[in-house]
């Protein structure tokens, strides 16, 4: 979205516009409303066909078989062990389904949905023609965004975060009253580029925040993304992405198995944790940083944040064994103090007040042959 990179005070990062030349403004700007962010890390992929939903649902782990037009929602690849392969946000017009997913994970969501299509009425295309605009509803960044979004079927394409609350068919293992979460109504509009760059030439550094904005927000909001919490061994239960992402009363899909194994008679082995960090230091972790209880190394940073109000924060997953309790983070050159707040109990799972699935094996019906491999 090139438009936006003139916007005055625009400093580009790794992965597009990292702020405008004060973060914590932006952040303000951005959780009042007041302001959008062109998410240059995310990509969309479309899907359609008459039978997109339908296959989409026998393959991930959300029910989306009977998604309404405009309706929003989150699905999970997992592999046959049940580790978390590829995430997406979902949106139906009634025509195509949109999915937004992270632009390193993109090509390759596209490619396995291509492989496992097998007679499938439906097709997948990467769609690089079309831009992101993220924003909080409720204030004047949403009627904007809104208003640039495309609307092949008639509606504006915006896909509604659903992380404010917990999905039909979902659960939470977060043992709080008042989730972080709820208070952001995180949305994304999908847009022509040419569209997103017309609107960019209509707005002031006042109405635009960067990356490190939305970051905050979402960290602050413990929220999982692909591109930061998972890595090679991630099961969803660990970031309580089952809040959001999976259904637990759905038909067979890949991986289901493990899922229910574990939300029935196990733990995960690992849990995210939300850390406020000590800012004395004016030092901020990196991703990767390992994380110590006393002398043991526990688990590693995920995500970090400067935010407006909490100050440093961050994301940590850390051994379901970790104590609760302060922790330290292994930053280059600094030891960083960490408060701990459980996200993911340890007795996340069998322990908890939760509902059974009917185990895996006991189904009667022969598996899709699409859930192969």
């Amino acid at each position: 979205m090139t438009g936006f990179t003139d916007i005055p005070g625009a400093v580009i990062g790794e992965h597009g516009i990292a702020h405008f030349g004060d973060a914590f403004r932006e952040q303000r700007r951005l959780a009042d409303g007041a302001a959008l962010v062109p998410l240059d890390d995310r990509t969309v992929i479309e899907v359609a066909g008459p039978e997109r939903l339908g296959w989409l649902d026998s393959i991930t782990s959300q029910a989306v078989g009977r998604l309404a037009a405009g309706e929003s929602t989150e699905l999970l690849v997992l592999d046959p062990q049940g580790r978390v392969e590829h995430a997406a946000g979902v949106v139906d017009d009634g025509s195509s389904t949109w999915l937004i997913a992270d632009t390193d994970d993109a090509d390759a969501l596209a490619t396995w949905l291509t492989r496992m299509k097998f007679r499938t009425q439906a097709t997948v295309t990467v769609r690089p023609d079309l831009a992101l605009l993220g924003f909080v509803d409720g204030g004047a960044a949403a009627a904007h965004a809104t208003a640039a979004a495309s609307a092949p079927a008639g509606a504006p394409l915006v896909w509604a975060d659903p992380w404010q609350r917990v999905s039909a068919g979902g659960h939470q293992y977060a043992e709080v009253s008042d989730h972080p979460g709820a208070e952001l109504a995180w949305r994304v509009a999908i847009a022509t580029t040419d569209a997103a760059d017309a609107l960019a030439a209509t707005l002031s550094s006042e109405q635009v925040a960067g990356l490190l904005a939305a970051e905050a927000l979402r960290v602050a909001a413990w929220r999982p993304r692909w591109s930061a919490e998972v890595d090679e061994r991630s099961l969803p239960h660990e970031s309580d992405w089952i809040r959001t992402a999976v259904h637990l009363n759905k038909g067979c899909y890949r991986g289901q198995e493990t899922v229910a194994k574990v939300h029935n008679l196990g733990h995960p082995p690992r849990r995210l944790a939300a850390l406020h960090l000590d800012g004395s230091e004016a030092v901020l972790p990196a991703v990767g940083d390992a994380v110590f209880a006393g002398d043991d190394e526990v688990g590693h940073i995920t995500s970090v944040a400067r935010h407006h109000e909490e100050g440093p924060i961050a994301l940590a997953i850390l051994s379901r064994r970790t104590p609760v309790g302060d922790l330290i983070v292994r930053a280059e050159g600094a030891d960083i103090a960490a408060t701990q707040q459980v996200i993911v109990p340890a007795d996340a799972g069998a322990m908890a007040d939760i509902p059974r699935l009917t185990r895996l094996s006991r189904r009667p019906s022969a598996p899709d042959p699409r859930q192969a491999g």
